[in-house]
């Protein structure tokens, strides 16, 4: 595998390959940019069918979390780690192992809780290094924990991804209220299931799946749901599709079969290739881009890594979310252009003026 043939692969400062053999860990940590900051973003664990998907998926999510961060207008760059293995298999052993790989960095990469870990995971890890956060004993306890500032990021994610779902349906549908729009959630974890009590809370009709038994069940009892498969979600007859379980979903097989008439959720790289975000114009479907409207999350693990926040300026900044999609909607309607394209060289020109100050 040549790394630097890679077609993820985007001029990366550095891509670190971690094993400890002790522990069984095997880890990689990748650094998209630094041009304006220490590289901040989660820790993912997955049982990768092959190394050569987990090396793609750490670019990816890197080089998104670049995005990210330069599009929240966070002074961090961006970075992503991912651990092979099934989260069910996690041992205190190879999650303190990944903390110490974390520390060899010195700083420019920190990390934070991702798909297949948690806030407990990141407790243990900040034993070993400083460079972690989202980490429960700097949450406010007893404040709404889709504000708090530190702690679990999931629902701060969420309330971000309700915020920009709510201005993509003013933009598309011309609809100021969610009540009586069918929205079909993807995903029922730690941001699709506080997503979906929001959104229930708003008047939505739900339809919802997620690959794992009884996690839609609960949904179904507690807020009315629909349950569908998982293999049928993304080609329900629904107003809002939201994406919030893995990436990669929207391609040259599921993007034709969509019905809804503007895609908004929390999952990390929808797009499975960027000529897909096209397609999704061509089609007259509104897709909210992942990065843009997903940063909830870092923005809360971010000032919490900084310190001196509160949760009403954590909340503040996450309400700027819907702002700068509606300006992106805005720009790509001008321009002809997909969202996903304007937003990228948005980002891209803000990380580019952060390497012309890195140089001068």
């Amino acid at each position: 595998m040549d790394l630097f043939q890679m077609r993820d692969f985007d001029a990366h400062e550095r891509v670190i390959f971690g094993c400890d053999a002790a522990s069984g860990l095997h880890a990689i940590i990748a650094i998209h940019s630094t041009a304006l900051g220490p590289a901040a973003g989660g820790c993912r664990m997955w049982p990768y069918a092959a190394f050569a998907d987990a090396v793609s998926d750490a670019l990816r999510l890197s080089r998104g979390m670049s995005y990210k961060n330069a599009m929240a207008e966070l002074p961090f760059g961006g970075g992503k780690a991912v651990i092979i293995g099934d989260p069910g298999e996690k041992t205190r052993q190879r999650i303190a192992a990944f903390g110490r790989l974390v520390d060899s960095v010195g700083g420019r990469y920190i990390t934070a809780e991702d798909v297949g870990t948690t806030t407990a995971d990141m407790e243990q890890i900040a034993c070993v290094t400083p460079f972690v956060s989202g980490l429960v004993r700097n949450s406010e306890r007893g404040t709404d924990p889709g504000t708090a500032v530190g702690g679990d990021p999931g629902p701060k994610t969420a309330l971000g991804v309700f915020l920009g779902l709510k201005a993509a349906v003013r933009f598309r549908l011309g609809r100021a209220s969610l009540e009586g729009l069918r929205i079909a959630v993807q995903g029922l974890g730690g941001v699709g299931y506080p997503l979906c009590r929001l959104l229930a809370a708003e008047g939505a009709s739900l339809v919802v799946a997620d690959a794992r038994p009884g996690a839609a069940q609960r949904v179904c009892e507690e807020l009315g749901a629909q349950e569908v498969s998982a293999e049928s979600i993304l080609s329900q007859d629904v107003d809002v599709l939201a994406p919030c379980a893995l990436g990669a979903v929207l391609d040259s097989r599921t993007i034709p079969a969509l019905r809804a008439r503007v895609v908004a959720g929390a999952a990390n790289n929808q797009l499975a290739r960027e000529e897909h975000g096209e397609a999704l114009m061509h089609a007259g479907i509104l897709y909210a881009p992942d990065y843009v409207i997903n940063a909830g999350g870092i923005i809360s693990v971010a000032r919490e890594y900084q310190g001196g926040a509160t949760a009403a300026q954590v909340r503040a900044e996450i309400e700027r979310i819907p702002l700068r999609l509606t300006e992106i909607f805005e720009r790509a309607r001008r321009e002809g252009r997909p969202t996903s394209a304007v937003a990228d060289q948005m980002a891209r020109e803000r990380l580019a003026a952060g390497n012309r100050r890195m140089v001068a």
